[in-house]
């Protein structure tokens, strides 16, 4: 599906507009098209599936279900993420849908971290050019990132911060009603309209902005920081991750190239570990569903134990 949206975003864009593939606004614009036929696609589907699987999973059980055991719910939300193959945009509709069923904040943001730092084509990539060593460190510090900050986030109280409709969930008559088959499905295609029509607006600025931060912010630029800052390259790093916004396919080639050129391991994934769990265009979307203190509080949190991890890494590469 990924490479029929491609060949239809190129289709419209250098075929029907007419425009120079090797232009940039040619190349901005079939990333912006090709990125929102993908996140629109992915709402629809996975928020569809999501409330059609909601109608077994009442939110009580759920909530006790992935509460129990002080960490295990979060260990158990960071690991679901680190199976699902989405970019920090992409897990949003399912970090919605989770919300909406109960399941607990913290929760919920252990997923939300764990998804885009962790799926199957990273680790693939990882594997075939870092190798089986720093695949297992980098993959074990991204479930400890999403239980650890996920549980931490869980304990300071924030529900009061996310949006008066997210915070409701799923009403008493709701979670009561008995579903036949048909219901369920009308269920789910219900769940997936009101989704979209809530936060369409949210995804097209969203990609918008990540396609222009795409295509004219010179990498160059960023190597140049990052080899010149010495024991700092590492938080800079990462700060110079965070607005960044690429899929996760282009995420570990760059941190390829930039490890190739001489960056320490630690401060390359520091950066693709921002790029990957952090972006401008997720923070606009997440504003949908919470107010700026608590996208503040998480962006925060998230970035620190991105450095960490970094320099972490940076110390297990010297014996390895």
């Amino acid at each position: 599906m990924s490479a029929l949206l491609q060949q239809l975003s190129d289709t419209i864009v250098y075929q029907w507009f007419g425009l120079d593939p090797d232009a940039r606004f040619g190349q901005a614009l079939q990333f912006f098209l090709n990125d929102t036929l993908k996140i629109f696609f992915l709402l629809a589907v996975m928020i569809f599936m999501i409330g059609f699987i909601r109608t077994w999973l009442p939110q009580e059980r759920l909530k006790a279900w992935m509460s129990r055991g002080g960490l295990w719910g979060n260990f158990i939300a960071a690991l679901f993420g680190a199976i699902t193959p989405f970019c920090s945009c992409s897990s949003i509709p399912l970090f919605i849908s989770l919300l909406k069923a109960g399941v607990p904040l913290g929760v919920t943001f252990s997923f939300l971290l764990t998804s885009p730092i962790i799926n199957e084509y990273l680790v693939i990539l990882m594997v075939g050019e870092f190798g089986l060593p720093v695949t297992i460190a980098y993959v074990s510090s991204g479930l400890f990132i999403g239980t650890t900050a996920g549980a931490l986030l869980g304990k300071m109280h924030l529900h009061r911060y996310l949006e008066k409709d997210m915070a409701e969930g799923i009403d008493d008559e709701e979670a009561a009603f008995k579903h036949t088959l048909s219901t369920r499905l009308r269920y789910g295609l219900k769940e997936a309209i009101t989704v979209i029509r809530q936060i369409w607006l949210w995804v097209i600025i969203g990609v918008g902005v990540g396609a222009f931060i795409h295509n004219y912010v010179p990498q160059e630029t960023i190597h140049n920081l990052m080899q010149a800052t010495g024991l700092f390259s590492v938080p800079i790093a990462t700060t110079l991750g965070v607005p960044m916004y690429g899929s996760c396919a282009a995420i570990v080639p760059i941190a390829v190239v930039l490890f190739n050129k001489g960056i320490p391991l630690g401060t390359a994934l520091a950066f693709m570990m921002a790029m990957a769990a952090l972006s401008l265009p997720e923070a606009i979307m997440l504003r949908r569903t919470m107010q700026l203190q608590l996208i503040g509080i998480y962006f925060g949190m998230t970035t620190l134990a991105i450095i960490f991890t970094g320099y972490f890494l940076n110390l297990i590469a010297q014996f390895l």
